[in-house]
């Protein structure tokens, strides 16, 4: 079980930092060359000795939507990177399983289809799984950590798949802004995996349940690590109605709290300044004070990285939410997304998202993708 100590929190060192820092991996790569680079990343970032090979190891997919648009949803090159990578450091095929999860807006057999990701897992044989679909059973799960808001919003209990409990898991985000947690990585990647499909009632409090995840985690998994994809990142109202940009790089590691912060420092924010980070850089769950995090790979000074994403953008749709969340409409956060008039939310995201933006904006911007280097490996390549 990896602990926070292990993760970087012992005391400083002569040289400032502290003595066992997290060490994140941040590294260039091309089309031509992705597949060695995500491996080159792991391993730079410890994978071999966080991941053991002497039990399963999940592969946490994301998919955002499930519609391919860049900078979304994991990248098929994340993923066969990644298998190809723990295949050469002594995992089985059979002990790797692709772990997917639906949303009350997004498919989820859809978009391992629409994503690219089923190629590969037919390539490798990979076990696949989608989590909010039976016979994947669900069971109670009681944290030995004391949880910050979880058991307020599941007073009957806090369920995770049976699947996870005693097996690796490595997250597979990608570098991208979010509309409610400025940017999201590494630690939000396990909102999907270990709440079901009523995730959506924890956006009220989204920074504190990303952080009670993060302990749940810790207790569960033997072995944790991220490979965040950055060969398209993504700027703007996220997770969906962004702007793409090419950034050719991968971030790794096995302290989510520290790739996060150094995925935010390098999209142009404050690490400490965004809560979910703070919260578990202050609970010592990993570590996001970037003066304590050792970067390698190809970024000799990661402090001269600002790629000057922005914050503060929303959707229409956003916008709405976020009325009920935190502003005016809260008292009737309840009847509109905790009730049968829950429909309604979703319906508008739909016709908003996949009808309104996605035809009038992103399919635009997905035909420019394309004709990109990252978009003739994404059409050609899978």
């Amino acid at each position: 079980m990896t602990t926070a100590g292990q993760l970087g929190t012992a005391p400083e060192s002569a040289g400032g930092r502290r003595v066992g820092s997290p060490v994140v991996s941040v590294v260039a790569t091309t089309p031509e060359t992705v597949l060695a680079d995500v491996e080159r990343a792991m391993r730079l970032a410890g994978a071999e000795r966080v991941l053991s090979t002497d039990v399963e190891t999940l592969l946490k997919i994301n998919i955002s939507w499930q519609h391919w648009y860049p900078g979304c949803s994991t990248t098929p090159w994340q993923l066969e990177g990644v298998v190809r990578g723990l295949q050469n450091m002594g995992h089985r095929n059979d002990g790797l399983i692709a772990a997917h999860n639906g949303t009350v807006v997004v498919d989820s057999f859809e978009g391992e289809v629409n994503n690219k990701h089923k190629p590969v897992q037919d390539k490798y044989g990979l076990r696949t799984v989608h989590l909010d679909t039976p016979p994947e059973p669900w069971v109670l799960y009681e944290p030995k950590a004391e949880m910050q808001v979880l058991y307020d919003i599941y007073p009957e209990g806090i369920e995770i798949p049976a699947l996870f409990a005693g097996k690796n898991i490595v997250h597979l985000p990608t570098m991208k802004t979010h509309v409610f947690t400025t940017m999201t990585g590494a630690m939000k990647n396990a909102f999907g995996g270990l709440l079901h499909r009523k995730r959506h009632w924890t956006h009220s409090v989204i920074h504190e349940t990303l952080v009670d995840l993060l302990a749940i985690q810790q207790e569960i998994h033997p072995g944790i690590f991220a490979v965040t994809d950055g060969t398209f990142a993504g700027d703007g109202p996220g997770p969906r109605a962004m702007r793409w940009h090419i950034k050719d790089r991968i971030v790794a590691g096995a302290d989510q709290v520290a790739v996060d912060a150094v995925v935010a420092s390098m999209m142009g924010f404050d690490p400490l300044s965004i809560k979910f980070i703070r919260l578990a850089h202050e609970r010592g769950l990993g570590v996001g004070d970037m003066r304590d995090i050792e970067v390698v790979g190809d970024e000799p000074d990661i402090s001269r990285v600002n790629w000057n994403f922005a914050d503060n953008e929303n959707t229409f749709a956003s916008q709405g939410q976020k009325l009920i969340y935190w502003g005016p409409l809260k008292p009737l956060e309840n009847m509109l997304l905790r009730s049968p008039l829950a429909g309604w939310a979703y319906a508008a995201s739909n016709v908003y998202h996949n009808g309104y933006w996605l035809n009038t904006i992103g399919k635009g911007r997905v035909r420019k993708a394309l004709r990109t280097e990252w978009g003739r490996l994404w059409a050609e390549g899978y």
